[in-house]
């Protein structure tokens, strides 16, 4: 396993380097990464089914594809992402890929729990939701950690006026969420903050692993990864493309 923990906060850069590390086959990947305020919806998704583009415009948040399936999730730099990439399992429909985030949650202080849509929910409330993306051999599996987002902007962004117009497209199904920071704070009375907690869940990553450092992009890696940022994650065609 080679972890990767993403140098930038743009959510295009991440998306491509997501899709990048996908095309590397008979490597594995865990990718780590932090958004700036972003929405990011689900490849089979319509915007204006998901999203609130006024509010979004008004508060600088992006709006872009990602290559999987699945619901709408708002980013923001109190979001932490995780992304197993790995060739095929012959088991993609497992919840298996969940137990590395589960382990180190734990050892955090952080009993979070399974749900039925391979999500981790805290305390009766979710704080990670996945999707997953199976092709040529290969399976991505992501999901978000909410650590201390801004609630109330997420809600707004992701309530659309307009109602489902769009039929064809894959609808969102929404939950109750919490911050995992906040149930620190009521059962410890202290809780780190966002950088500390990424640090913190790295470094018990490694150990899971028994790895003892990270891995770096090659310059080749980042001249792709900026290449396809372009051409697909920053362009309209792409993200509004339904």
């Amino acid at each position: 396993m080679n972890i990767i923990v993403s140098p930038s906060t743009t959510p295009a850069f991440n998306l491509a380097a997501e899709e990048h590390l996908f095309s590397r086959k008979g490597e594995n990947f865990l990718w780590l990464y932090v958004n700036e305020p972003s929405v990011i919806i689900g490849s089979n998704q319509a915007v204006m089914n998901e999203v609130d583009p006024d509010f979004c415009i008004e508060h600088d948040i992006r709006i872009i594809r990602r290559m999987s399936g699945g619901g709408a999730v708002y980013h923001d730099e109190g979001n932490l992402n995780y992304s197993f990439i790995h060739d095929s399992t012959g088991a993609p429909l497992s919840t298996r890929f969940l137990e590395p985030v589960v382990v180190v949650l734990h050892k955090l202080g952080i009993p979070v729990v399974i749900g039925k849509r391979k999500d981790l929910w805290l305390e009766g409330r979710k704080i990670s939701g996945t999707a997953s993306h199976i092709s040529r051999g290969r399976e991505l599996h992501h999901g978000t950690l909410l650590y201390d987002a801004d609630l109330e902007v997420l809600q707004r962004a992701l309530t659309s006026e307009n109602g489902h117009l769009i039929k064809k497209a894959t609808a969102s199904v929404s939950s109750p969420v919490r911050n995992i920071r906040s149930y620190l704070l009521e059962q410890q009375g202290r809780a780190d903050d966002v950088t500390a907690f990424l640090e913190a869940l790295t470094r018990k990553l490694l150990e899971y692993y028994g790895l003892k450092e990270l891995t770096m992009f090659k310059r080749e890696d980042m001249a792709e990864i900026e290449e396809l940022q372009k051409k697909k994650y920053t362009q309209r065609d792409w993200n509004y493309r339904m």
